[in-house]
């Protein structure tokens, strides 16, 4: 987010630099802690000592002689005195450092191009016979046939808003789903009924026109609550449109529900609950996407729109059972959106189909000269392309390397569901066989990417550095060892200078990603391997779809992985996987 103004509890409007005083006033009265105050008493000299001293140089692994120790101390005391200055300068949380992350080696900037207008589809448009008592019937359907049928007059946008909104209202609750934070229905009856008007005058705007949508509960909107699943937020009211609520309402779409997401974007607990999964609601959603993911899987919107981490597209809608996209890093601006981590944040669809994230995607991308990171690169999506043109590869270890059901203490139940998911992943090759493709085995690069974890940790505790010190993590709904309160704190421990050296680092792993995509134009693997953490790391686009169900009767998931800002190959080659497989036709029988 950039420029905004917020609401406390009692309405009151606060502006941009008094937002994040937001945080009850109890808890913030608690920032002076007695021994700051002592510390503020004692002179530069005395109050970082040498013992304090040695122990920094344990977490950073150096060593100093007394010598030197004594040398660094005076100006050790002067950083702390620095250190302090900041801390009361009032930083809002959407401020970003002026350090942009680039997933492209230098010289690979891709060039501009014109935005493509998809004016036909590619998913075959089933015979439909629509009636005021049969509209359930459609929550399922995909954003293409849904389109048609608007487009063609046969249903209006507000007649299919109100079945969403009333589906919204029955399943979204804690007895079913917990998905749903706030309910936009005055918002979204006005924004169909204008779809309606527009569409009787002949002003047709394009594929979403009058299709409902829900948002992630991190992307502001102006008069509504942006909660972020964060209790300390909960009547937090951002005076701005988030630039992916302001493009899909320049599209037509009709925002029915802000959706339920972890809190600050972690897992699927919220201070609301705990997002279920829809095709067993004894199950977890999932996240942190978590709503966007249910709700779509369970057909409460047309489609949803969530953000990506390190995992939070791909995970809920790989357990969820509906098609993810995480696009590359840079494709889709975050104005508006809560920061996590500014070098990992990304936007993305999450549909019914693979065609619909295709049209979402086209609606959503390039600048909007607010969010820096936005690179204009070209989207041109083409479904007819033939997968024979196309390098497809899968990585071996991670299909071979799938759960040994031979493994000791192994229940036969869980080895029933090993051996289901490994004969599951094995078959999603053989389609691709099927259709002619030549896979070829590749191998991700051998480096210690996992060591780099910490960088998301590190930036999310700088983003919520006030909300700590605050102790609003207090109010934190999971308070685990490994849940964001403590994160936040143990990551004021990371050295700057290590911290650099792992963005350094994260540099090599982008060039041996880069020679690996030469050598492929996508690959395939488990949305569960370790490729899903290194392409966070690099920004590479992924898509997830359903591959399958084992016996447990729940959805196992492909990860289609391609190169930077190519998210039309990677579509196109989860396109044909659907086209070939029935599993896009299977839905939850929620509430049944």
């Amino acid at each position: 987010m950039r420029e905004h103004e917020s609401k406390t509890k009692k309405g009151k409007t606060i502006g941009r630099r008094g937002f994040l005083k937001t945080v009850p006033a109890a808890v913030a009265a608690g920032l002076a802690a007695p021994a700051l105050a002592q510390q503020a008493q004692q002179g530069p000299q005395n109050r970082f000592a040498k013992d304090a001293l040695k122990c920094g140089e344990q977490v950073a692994g150096v060593g100093f002689t007394d010598a030197e120790e004594d040398m660094m101390l005076s100006g050790v005391n002067r950083n702390l005195t620095s250190y302090e200055t900041l801390r009361k300068l009032e930083v809002p949380q959407d401020v970003e450092p002026p350090l942009t992350f680039r997933p492209y080696p230098p010289g690979k900037r891709p060039k501009p191009g014109v935005r493509q207008k998809i004016q036909q589809y590619a998913t075959p448009a089933p015979t439909i016979r629509v009636s005021q008592s049969s509209l359930e019937e459609l929550a399922f359907l995909p954003v293409t046939t849904l389109a048609r049928l608007i487009q063609s007059r046969q249903v209006s946008s507000t007649d299919l808003t109100k079945m969403y909104l009333a589906r919204l209202k029955r399943y979204g609750d804690k007895e079913h789903l917990q998905c749903v934070v706030t309910l936009t229905e005055e918002l979204a009856l006005h924004q169909a009924a204008k779809a309606d008007k527009d569409i009787r005058e002949g002003k047709y705007r394009g594929p979403l026109h009058g299709i409902p949508w829900g948002a992630k509960d991190l992307f502001a909107t102006k008069d509504i609550r942006t909660t972020w699943g964060a209790k300390p937020y909960e009547n937090q009211v951002i005076d701005l449109d988030a630039t992916v609520v302001e493009r899909l309402r320049e599209a037509g779409a009709v925002l029915v529900a802000k959706l339920s997401m972890g809190a600050l974007a972690m897992g699927g607990e919220w201070y609301g609950g705990s997002t279920k999964n829809p095709w067993n609601v004894a199950r977890s959603s999932s996240g942190s996407s978590a709503g966007p993911a249910a709700a779509t899987a369970a057909g409460l919107v047309g489609f949803g729109v969530g953000t990506e981490t390190r995992g939070s597209i791909i995970s809920p809608c790989s357990t969820c059972g509906v098609v993810g996209l995480r696009p590359t890093y840079g494709r889709i601006s975050r104005y508006g959106a809560m920061c996590l981590s500014w070098t990992m944040d990304k936007v993305g669809p999450i549909c019914r189909a693979v065609e619909d994230c295709a049209l979402v995607l086209n609606a959503l991308y390039g600048p909007d000269g607010k969010d820096d990171s936005v690179v204009d690169a070209p989207f041109v999506w083409n479904p007819a392309e033939r997968l024979s043109k196309l390098k497809i590869a899968y990585v071996k270890t991670e299909f071979e390397g799938q759960p040994n059901a031979t493994a000791p203490n192994m229940t036969e139940e869980r080895r029933k569901q090993v051996e289901a998911q490994r004969k599951i992943m094995t078959d999603a090759l053989d389609v691709f066989r099927t259709l002619g493709v030549k896979l070829e085995p590749i191998a991700l690069p051998e480096f210690p990417s996992n060591a780099l974890n910490f960088i998301l940790n590190t930036e999310a505790a700088a983003a919520f550095d006030d909300l700590t010190r605050t102790k609003g993590i207090d109010q934190l709904t999971a308070q685990g060892p490994g849940d964001w309160p403590n994160t936040f704190r143990t990551s004021r421990f990371v050295p700057a200078v290590d911290y650099l050296r792992a963005q350094r680092a994260r540099t090599l792993l982008i060039r041996k990603m880069e020679e690996l995509m030469h050598k492929c134009d996508v690959f395939l693997s488990p949305t569960g391997s370790s490729s899903l953490g290194i392409t966070n790391l690099t920004g590479h686009p992924a898509m997830c779809l359903k591959a399958g169900f084992p016996v447990e009767n729940q959805p196992v998931a492909l990860m289609i992985t391609g190169r930077l800002y190519d998210e039309a190959t990677v579509l196109r080659v989860g396109f044909a996987f659907e086209q070939a497989t029935k599993w896009a036709s299977m839905h939850p029988k929620i509430g049944a």
